[in-house]
């Protein structure tokens, strides 16, 4: 197994969610290693209209996203490949998972204060527009630690059953892209330092709230060890899809 697990895939067309409740922000002082859905890590169900809401919601629109997703660069990169490794890479995440993440930072189900800032002023299209700016990136290929991919990858692609613990592939696919549906993330070159983050804040902090995908999280974190989530922390840095390329030309 190479450092950096390569398969071919044509990543899962966006589809769009509901567009979220409008409530209070959330307090800040919150963690963002502790924060319960983090982008790239399973999170909450998928918010309800609010009441009287009557527009519909449009498909997101990645060229209205490319300006409105400007202040989101500081952090996440303007292509949504972050260089600092406390900001998950957003590049070809799904419009849905993305706008529903901003929707729960937005009514407070999610807690970070950085991020509660920017979602208030933002309404469900802005989210959606945002969000497929950043579906329509190529996620830059990460590299795992050689030395950390054997177990990294037998955790990844089957689990353990003597302790309960199910293959990542199961909800994230084979090659780390997710389920847009099923509002499962794409992993797919994370920043390890990033994914060891949030299984460790689901391992020590248990689920601060009643989310369906991240007491799921919680209860398979907690099955791991420290040595586990960081090989499946590296292992999912390093894996990556070989978008298809113009055909090279034939050698005579």
């Amino acid at each position: 197994m190479h450092a950096a697990a390569g398969q071919t895939a044509t990543p899962a067309k966006p589809a769009s969610a509901p567009a979220p409740a409008a409530t209070s922000a959330a307090k800040p002082g919150a963690n963002p290693a502790t924060d319960p859905a983090t982008p790239g890590m399973p999170t909450a169900e998928t918010a309800t209209a609010p009441a009287g809401a009557t527009a519909a919601l449009k498909p997101g629109d990645a060229t209205a996203g490319q300006g409105k997703a400007a202040a989101c660069g500081a952090c996440h990169g303007i292509d949504g490949n972050s260089t600092d490794p406390q900001y998950p890479r957003l590049a070809g995440q799904s419009e849905q998972y993305i706008a529903a993440q901003l929707a729960d930072f937005k009514s407070g189900k999610r807690m970070n204060p950085i991020m509660v800032g920017f979602a208030q002023p933002l309404s469900a299209q802005d989210m959606h527009d945002i969000g497929a700016y950043f579906a329509g990136k190529a996620s830059l290929p990460g590299v795992a630690d050689q030395a950390l991919v054997e177990q990294g990858q037998t955790l990844y692609r089957q689990g353990d059953i003597d302790r309960g613990i199910p293959a990542c592939m199961a909800c994230h696919g084979p090659d780390g892209r997710g389920n847009p549906g099923a509002r499962y993330p794409q992993l797919t070159s994370q920043h390890a330092k990033y994914v060891e983050a949030r299984l460790k804040g689901w391992h020590d902090g248990g689920t601060p709230n009643d989310d369906a995908h991240t007491k799921i999280m919680v209860s398979i974190a907690q099955k791991l060890d420290d040595k586990d989530i960081a090989a499946v922390a590296s292992y999912i840095e390093g894996l990556h899809t070989n978008e298809p390329t113009a055909a090279a030309p034939a050698t005579p």
